[in-house]
């Protein structure tokens, strides 16, 4: 038994235990509950004020910013998230490495803007909006955009000298002010462009703050890198044609239902993932606490197995809790969406479990690229294409129901095809004797 304990305890980063990490996982996770709970409550009003139709066109928007904020970035964020686990002690050199970044997403945003806008403006015209809502809609999105550019980018200073409780504040502090604005404009202009800029707004004031919070830990006089960048373009040129990817297959179900079904459905399917959004808790805290220290691991392939095998056994039990529960209290969670969309609960848990494969998708991913450990697109895309095809053979995706199955099967194509990934990189490290 003391052998045992020992193991634990040794396996623990130098000078942390159990306790301290009981200790920080409860106060990260309590405060990350509440800003999760707040956003859910902000969800719930914009589903129960906007008339389905109005819902639908609100989800397919916000799939587009999605998209236009993972095309700005191509693969940056995780590149300044690998060198900058690299320096993160030196103030002059994690403010070269995050200037650097900033410079770079900017550019990527210009490109991403031409190229998503007119996609989107189509599709809002082809799902029945009209041609001043659909400006509107667009228009809307820029603000949340242009804060989108940096904040992702800003937060990885703190997550790596681990100063979570600012920056989860910052994050309160923006769905608290989201959940104002959307109760206290929803009722009277009950229209999908006022939604998005409810949100809009006080993230923009978030990144503000979050620039102030950053910039206490790193140099911010600190000019571009060319060595920098040229690392963080190294990595860029590999995931930006894998984003483009999991941009389109991790969004399948509400590209296809804006092109072959109609606002309404994309409505339903955005509503029932509302639930899944909770996930977005343990998501968060994996990228605050352990993706950081994943990073900072010493090239042991011993201990990098071992923290990778705790980190899925940890997602596995978050899993069968969340399952356990959405099946339990399933109908209590339809009815708090709304009379229109009673009814659905094979759906309902059909996207609930989607959702949770989708976290261990994006988790063990977050932890490869932590690493700089990036799949080559020459075989990436072709395998990611495969599960595209073999899926759209298999099932079919007209109907609500058979969507959602194809974007479990290409979840779980991923799932296999990560670990794959892992294996193949694990062998390439050497042993520390």
């Amino acid at each position: 038994m003391k052998r045992f304990a020992q193991r634990i305890r040794n396996s623990l980063p130098a000078k942390e235990n159990i306790f301290s990490w009981i200790k920080l996982i409860t106060l990260t996770g309590g405060v990350q509950l509440i800003v999760q709970l707040v956003g859910l409550v902000s969800g719930i009003i914009i589903i129960r004020l906007l008339p389905t139709k109005e819902y639908g066109l609100y989800t397919l928007a916000n799939t587009m910013l999605g998209t236009m904020t993972i095309l700005a970035d191509g693969g940056i964020g995780s590149g300044v998230m690998a060198q900058g686990g690299k320096v993160w002690q030196d103030r002059q050199k994690l403010g070269a490495v995050l200037s650097t970044g900033l410079e770079l997403r900017r550019k990527f945003a210009i490109g991403s803007l031409i190229i998503s806008t007119p996609i989107l403006y189509y599709l809002l015209l082809h799902n029945g909006a009209g041609w001043m809502m659909a400006v509107l809609i667009v228009a809307s999105l820029i603000p949340a955009f242009y804060a989108a550019l940096s904040d992702s980018l800003l937060e990885i200073v703190p997550k790596l000298h681990q100063a979570i409780l600012p920056l989860q504040k910052n994050q309160l502090n923006v769905g608290i002010g989201r959940l104002f604005l959307s109760a206290i404009t929803l009722f009277a202009f009950p229209w999908t462009f006022v939604a998005i800029l409810a949100g809009s707004f006080p993230r923009m004031y978030g990144n503000i703050k979050l620039k102030k919070i950053a910039y206490e830990l790193v140099d911010k006089e600190q000019q571009p890198s060319a060595e920098v960048r040229q690392e963080i373009l190294k990595g860029v040129k590999r995931l930006l044609p894998l984003s483009i990817y999991y941009t389109v297959s991790g969004q399948v179900t509400i590209w296809l239902l804006s092109i072959f079904g109609s606002a309404i459905s994309i409505g339903q399917i955005g509503a029932l993932g509302r639930f899944s959004m909770l996930l977005t808790l343990f998501s968060v805290v994996f990228s605050n606490l352990l993706i950081p220290r994943f990073a900072r691991l010493k090239l042991d392939r011993r201990n990098i197995i071992s923290k990778f095998i705790q980190i899925n056994l940890l997602l596995l039990l978050i899993i069968a809790i969340v399952l356990l529960s959405a099946w339990i209290f399933q109908n209590q969670l339809l009815w708090i969406l709304g009379n229109q969309y009673a009814g659905l609960n094979s759906a309902f848990i059909l996207v609930m479990l989607t959702g949770c494969v989708n976290l261990m998708v994006g988790s063990n991913f977050s932890l490869l690229t932590s690493r700089g450990w990036v799949m080559n697109p020459v075989s990436g895309i072709p395998i990611g294409i495969c599960s595209i095809l073999i899926g759209a053979f298999l099932i079919n995706v007209s109907t609500l129901t058979g969507a959602i199955y194809y974007n479990l099967f290409l979840a779980s194509y991923s799932l296999i095809v990560a670990f794959l990934f892992f294996a193949y990189k694990i062998r390439l490290v050497k042993e520390i004797n």
